[in-house]
């Protein structure tokens, strides 16, 4: 099959090569799939640079979301046969796994799930990791008011929309920031009340004369960078800060004397802390929330599998939802 392989954690995702790669052969619990739509995250750009915690064996293959077809099941595998469709949910594919920016990936079968009633297979193909990101992001706070105001950064990015659709679908208020005019107002469809420019230096201020006596419960920061203060500074009383990504880079001269005050308090997001059956089991929940605001996951664009370095471009410039590939 062919492949883009990754041979070390040092040239970053530059340093991928495509080329011919042994077919991968199912095991006890496994399945394997036919490839044609792969998705691309941050994270995967993170591990090739070696600043995510895995050690997989080389040549490694990225890719963490796909979906595509049964070619071949393990010797103990029922409920599944050839020729169905499924979809990848969060696992340690593409992680310590080789993943699916190959024509082929081997897949323990209870990380494969049917594709969602009335989606393409492009909507579900890069779904499952940024929607299982916003899910966590919300809901690891069991203290988080009922109609919480949640302020999103990096908004019209994968896991940006996911976080606006699956809040407002839980009936919480969504403020989205994003440089883009025409991004932000692609935000607003997606379910946000209002969106701000991050780059506008009085944002904090027009966003409290918004919200008059209300505050902000919930930041969901994909961001980082010189934007992470700001938003500390927006939150109201026990609020509360799910670091999601650092795309930005690291927060400078960061005064934990902001937390004091107001009790803020911050966690960080990592759905490796799933387990394969507990992902398979929340998915689910996702989607019903999702079906009953007839919301859809955004696709940005789709390259060619030969172009994989043009789609890692896209991703580090900032899409509108989701990249994928074309196997």
């Amino acid at each position: 099959m062919k492949a883009w392989l990754l041979d070390n954690m040092t040239g970053g995702v530059g340093g991928l090569r495509l080329a011919d790669f042994p077919d991968p052969q199912p095991t006890a619990g496994e399945a394997v799939l036919s490839v044609t739509l792969a998705g691309l995250n941050p994270a995967d750009r993170y591990l090739a640079e070696g600043q995510y915690p895995a050690k997989p064996e080389f040549p490694h293959i990225l890719g963490r979301d796909g979906i595509g077809t049964v070619t071949a099941v393990g010797p103990d595998v029922t409920g599944l046969k050839i020729g169905d469709r499924r979809v990848i949910v969060r696992s340690e594919i593409g992680v310590n796994r080789r993943g699916t920016l190959a024509e082929k990936v081997a897949v323990p079968v209870e990380s494969l799930v049917p594709v969602p009633p009335g989606w393409t297979d492009a909507q579900a193909a890069g779904a499952t990791l940024v929607y299982l990101t916003a899910w966590q992001a919300i809901t690891q706070w069991s203290d988080l008011p009922a109609e919480a105001v949640v302020l999103v950064s990096g908004a019209s990015g994968g896991v940006g929309v996911a976080v606006t659709h699956v809040a407002s679908a839980m009936g919480h208020t969504v403020i989205g920031l994003s440089r883009s005019r025409e991004k932000s107002a692609v935000v607003l469809n997606q379910g946000a009340t209002t969106c701000f420019d991050p780059a506008d230096a009085d944002w904090p201020r027009k966003l409290k004369a918004h919200l008059g006596s209300r505050r902000v419960d919930l930041v969901i920061d994909n961001v980082g960078g010189e934007l992470f203060s700001q938003m500390i500074g927006v939150l109201g009383e026990n609020g509360r800060v799910s670091c999601v990504g650092r795309l930005a880079g690291p927060v400078p001269q960061f005064n934990t004397a902001t937390l004091f005050f107001r009790r803020l308090q911050i966690r960080g997001v990592g759905v490796y802390s799933y387990k394969p059956a507990e992902s398979a089991t929340i998915w689910p929940r996702i989607t019903a929330l999702l079906e009953a605001k007839r919301y859809r996951p955004l696709v940005d664009s789709t390259f060619d599998f030969e172009e994989l370095p043009d789609a890692f471009a896209r991703l580090e410039a900032g899409p509108m939802g989701k990249v994928l590939v074309r196997v």
